[in-house]
């Protein structure tokens, strides 16, 4: 009899836990794209005010981004610098490759970043960090709308569906 309430209990936590674990990365993309957009402002003000060579350009970003996004352009960085690649774009495309945990849209994201960073003069370059800050803005205020419901939804879910595993079960 005590294994059924031990299982009951250990459904209910384990849906919970994936409905809490939903609520996180929900939180953890809004903090990458405000990130991404302190990164993308950072490049703005350096090629507008210092022409700040590419490789360095993205390294610096990397340093003031932080988290999995200073790994990212750093490795943007070293891949600029031993260019294998022929463009950005290659050059993105492979150090995204060596990222993970990284959410969809902030990759579509860099990727459209890897297509206007070093095709362009400097102020089409402008224009692309632009173009993919606005886009980061767009999607942020997308994951900002209804917010907080959306996030206690998925953590109630999480637990009525353990709930419910656990009555049926018993």
């Amino acid at each position: 009899m005590n294994y059924k309430w031990i299982g009951a209990v250990l459904v209910i936590v384990g849906c919970g836990g994936f409905g809490f674990s939903l609520a996180a990365g929900h939180r953890r993309q809004e903090q990458l794209l405000h990130q991404l957009i302190r990164a993308l402002q950072y490049m703005e003000w350096e090629l507008q005010y210092r022409l700040t060579p590419l490789p360095e350009l993205c390294r610096n970003a990397g340093k003031e981004a932080g988290g999995i996004l200073r790994d990212i352009l750093l490795n943007l960085a070293r891949e600029l610098d031993w260019q294998v690649s022929p463009d950005v774009y290659s050059c993105m495309t492979a150090a995204l490759k060596q990222s993970r945990d990284l959410p969809q849209n902030t990759k579509k994201l860099l990727l459209h970043l890897g297509r206007s960073l070093g095709r362009f003069d400097l102020q089409g370059q402008i224009q692309g960090l632009e173009a993919v800050r606005t886009a980061c803005e767009g999607e942020l205020a997308a994951l900002g709308k209804n917010r907080d419901v959306r996030l206690r939804t998925y953590q109630t879910l999480g637990l009525c569906a353990g709930a419910a595993l656990a009555i049926l079960f018993a």
